[in-house]
């Protein structure tokens, strides 16, 4: 099975950035109390989510994502309007507003606020896609705070001895909330699949090209052997965890984001077409832009068919 079509530079680009510039833009909107819940962004780890996301098969592969998701959402679907209207409650939203910023569906992208609780429903998932001989992989993307979850073990167990296609990514940021990983995690997380006799793989993602090189790599294996295995991401969050609960120095995110991979990007399509590197930034800017009025001024579900949907749901 060959991997998918290359995509070039400046496609990832875009990506990365329309990912970049919603959260930044959510960011914005929550502290003027126009969103509808909590938000937690991405903003950091966009290489993660666009170099794996474009290194699988969207007509087949399924995802799951966590709280933490709008990056893995928009990578898999570029559905900037749904995710904008859904977090910001309105009728015009991916799921009318009933999900919200933590849970998502759209075609065969989920997410889902549980900590550690999309690991069973990926696994699950795997097993009906092998069951039904689809072909397809199942990508689960978990923060490494979900790795003090029991359920992850559980979920890890089970894929590796029913032989399922899953590949399970670690975004590794290094805060549980804003916990840093040495007080939470004792050992290496990177071995932790290993006792369940999955094989892993390791990328920084300071560079998206290189991710997707790694991930292609990954999913091409997994989808050949129908077995699971294990991408340990090194990423970096340079948001806080939720809005205003970031307890970190200024000299820890000034080291974070010395490793941005949009903004290296960013500085190497600038030598090379630095009008073409504005117009697609604007282009990003003003549709963002359009979503949020459009998003405006639509209307929230009236309060009845919200509780009908949220109770079918």
């Amino acid at each position: 099975m060959a991997s998918p079509p290359e995509p070039n530079e400046w496609r990832l680009f875009a990506a990365m950035f329309t990912i970049r510039t919603v959260e930044e833009t959510l960011l914005g909107l929550f502290s003027k109390g126009l969103l509808f819940g909590t938000v937690h962004t991405c903003i950091g780890q966009e290489a993660s989510a666009v170099g794996i996301i474009s290194a699988l098969d969207l007509a087949r592969d399924v995802i799951w994502s966590s709280h933490r998701g709008h990056g893995h959402y928009i990578a898999a679907t570029d559905d900037v309007q749904g995710l904008i209207s859904e977090i910001m409650g309105k009728r015009g939203g991916v799921n009318s507003g009933v999900g919200g910023s933590q849970h998502l569906h759209r075609d065969r992208v989920y997410t889902n606020g549980v900590l550690g609780g999309i690991t069973p429903c990926a696994v699950g998932a795997a097993f009906a896609e092998k069951y039904l001989g689809t072909g397809a992989v199942v990508a689960v993307f978990l923060g490494d705070g979900a790795l003090g979850e029991g359920v992850v073990y559980e979920s890890l167990n089970l894929a590796s001895l029913w032989s399922l296609p899953v590949l399970f990514v670690l975004d590794d940021n290094g805060y549980a909330q804003s916990t840093p990983k040495r007080f939470e995690h004792a050992g290496d997380l990177k071995t932790r699949a290993a006792t369940f006799g999955i094989p892993s793989l390791e990328v920084v993602a300071s560079d998206v090209m290189g991710v997707r090189a790694i991930a292609c790599d990954a999913v091409r294996r997994v989808r050949e052997t129908l077995n699971p295995l294990f991408l340990c991401v090194e990423t970096f969050r340079f948001a806080p965890h939720s809005k205003g609960d970031d307890t970190r120095s200024g000299q820890e995110l000034a080291t974070l984001r010395s490793r941005d991979a949009v903004a290296a990007l960013e500085r190497v399509l600038r030598d090379r077409d630095a009008r073409r590197l504005e117009s697609v930034q604007a282009e990003v800017r003003a549709r963002v832009s359009a979503c949020v009025e459009r998003a405006r001024d639509d209307v929230p579900l009236p309060v009845e068919e919200f509780v009908e949907r949220a109770a079918r749901w």
